[in-house]
């Protein structure tokens, strides 16, 4: 029994050797880019004027506009979704409107992203007319809401320069 015992423990040993993580987990949690406020105040403006961050909830989302100088048929904007305890497997083209200061208020069309998991970065697509006319002309504003992403409300807005 004796003469067992040593190579079983040295087996032993091997087998935890193997399965044991090559380097010590941190206790750090991930660090937030430093142009991300950490008050929970929605809609806050980075570094490049464009993107604006919602961190209501568990959910972050930050919401960029790729072509308000110049709009096709569509309205595009990046979205971005980060969580740690909330599947995002959500199809953000219900949850989400735009609205104008001119009083138009349209749907979005396709949200154009994986679904599921904590890190969710898609297209939010709007259409960029309505009744054929651009939703755009003669704004000085515009108002993306989102609703229901761990959040009654998130709301994004830009000054047109109109």
């Amino acid at each position: 029994m004796r003469r067992l015992a040593s190579p079983l423990l040295f087996i032993l040993t091997i087998i935890l050797a193997a399965c044991a993580p090559a380097t010590t987990p941190s206790l750090q949690t991930d660090p937030q880019p430093a142009s991300v406020s950490t008050t929970s105040a929605p809609s806050q403006a980075e570094a490049d004027g464009l993107t604006r961050i919602d961190q209501q909830g568990a959910v972050i989302v930050e919401v960029t506009p790729l072509n308000l100088d110049a709009p096709s048929d569509q309205l595009e904007f990046d979205v971005v979704m980060n969580t740690h305890s909330v599947d995002l497997s959500m199809d953000l083209a219900t949850l989400a409107t735009l609205t104008t200061d001119t009083g138009v208020t349209v749907q979005a069309t396709l949200w154009d992203a994986p679904r599921g998991g904590h890190h969710v970065a898609g297209k939010l697509l709007f259409p960029a007319t309505n009744d054929g006319k651009s939703i755009l002309e003669g704004a000085t504003k515009l108002t993306l809401t989102i609703v229901g992403v761990d959040a009654p409300s998130r709301v994004f807005e830009w000054d047109l320069g109109g």
